[in-house]
């Protein structure tokens, strides 16, 4: 076995902000919580200023770092409802508002601010399309691989200065581009390449997996021997061409996903299906765990304290199962017990 860390979390970790931008991030966070938690009356009357506006949304979202999506949701409830926030820290009252009305009168801090709004609301499509159950290595590394491109995409797009992918920016902020901006996608594109440079399975087997057809049988049974040792190079060399030049096989690899083809795969290429589960079967992310974590927190609340473990362990089954009961068939197939 070989341990894999989250790739989910791997993804957050390289967008950890540093220097002037962590300062930026800092700083709207202070106005977000000096908006909603200076006091209850202050929290209220920001409110009702949103209301009477008719903004999008009611109100600012407080930033928690341990939420995936937290900064990137945070920032885009913050620019769409800039305008309220200044106007309320001009009604304020309190010392405090003046300093972080001056901080967002400057130019350069709103520039800043819709640049993170954007390259982590990219970064938060980027961590949706990794969560969910049913996913495998194989298809978190190729949106990682995708992402990739895309940051070079950016790089081009914000020193050309058209900003097509960075609509905040280009609409609120001038499309104003500084040295900070271009420097933190430098940085983020090295940390995707380098922490995702080896996933502890090769690139190649990982590529096998998804496309078994194409692949050479000399080079691949060398670096396949590699990864498992247990493996027999000649009889995976043999194997490797009787599979490729299977016309079943073919048909049957265009008809099924990838998962219910090596699933259903013949039992004569033993040592092909045997890689393809190894990789397979590898857990890419801990967001099975963790959302079966957030179900067990939904079930078992401060009102449910009497709640056994017994009780709690089947309403966790019934919460994270993918089957779904046929209740007709239940009732239908029941005895009725006339007499009651």
């Amino acid at each position: 076995m070989h341990a894999l860390h989250c790739l989910i979390h791997q993804s957050v970790l390289c967008a950890r902000l540093s220097g002037e931008l962590k300062s930026v991030m800092d700083k709207v966070m202070r106005v977000i919580n000096f908006v909603r938690g200076a006091s209850s009356t202050q929290h209220r009357l920001f409110r009702q200023l949103v209301a009477e506006s008719e903004a999008c949304y009611e109100d600012l979202l407080l930033h928690n770092d341990v939420r995936w999506l937290s900064k990137g949701k945070a920032l885009e409830r913050f620019c769409a409802l800039l305008d309220q926030v200044k106007t309320f820290l001009r009604m304020s009252k309190m010392r405090a508002s003046n300093d972080h009305l001056a901080f967002l009168e400057d130019e350069m801090s709103i520039s800043n601010i819709e640049f993170l709004t954007d390259i982590f609301g990219h970064l938060n499509q980027l961590n949706l399309q990794l969560q969910g159950r049913g996913k495998t290595i194989v298809d978190m590394i190729e949106k990682m691989d995708s992402f990739t491109r895309k940051l070079e995409l950016f790089q081009s797009d914000l020193a050309s200065g058209r900003l097509l992918h960075f609509a905040t920016l280009k609409s609120q902020g001038g499309g104003r581009v500084t040295g900070i901006m271009t420097e933190f996608l430098d940085k983020l594109r090295d940390n995707f390449q380098s922490r995702f440079r080896d996933y502890c399975v090769p690139r190649e087997i990982v590529g096998f997996v998804r496309d078994p057809l194409s692949t050479r049988s000399e080079e691949f049974s060398s670096l396949a021997k590699t990864t498992m040792s247990s493996l027999d190079e000649a009889t995976l060399q043999l194997e490797l061409i009787d599979f490729q030049s299977s016309s079943l096989v073919r048909d049957a690899f265009s008809a099924h996903s990838v998962e219910d083809f090596w699933i259903g795969c013949s039992e004569e290429y033993m040592g092909i299906k045997k890689l393809a589960r190894y990789v397979l079967t590898m857990f890419p992310s801990t967001y099975t765990c963790e959302s079966s974590f957030s179900s067990m927190n939904a079930i078992k609340t401060h009102e449910r304290n009497r709640l056994t473990n017994v009780s709690l362990e089947n309403c966790l089954r019934i919460k994270v199962t993918s089957l779904s009961p046929d209740i007709h068939k239940i009732v239908t197939g029941g005895r009725s017990h006339f007499s009651h």
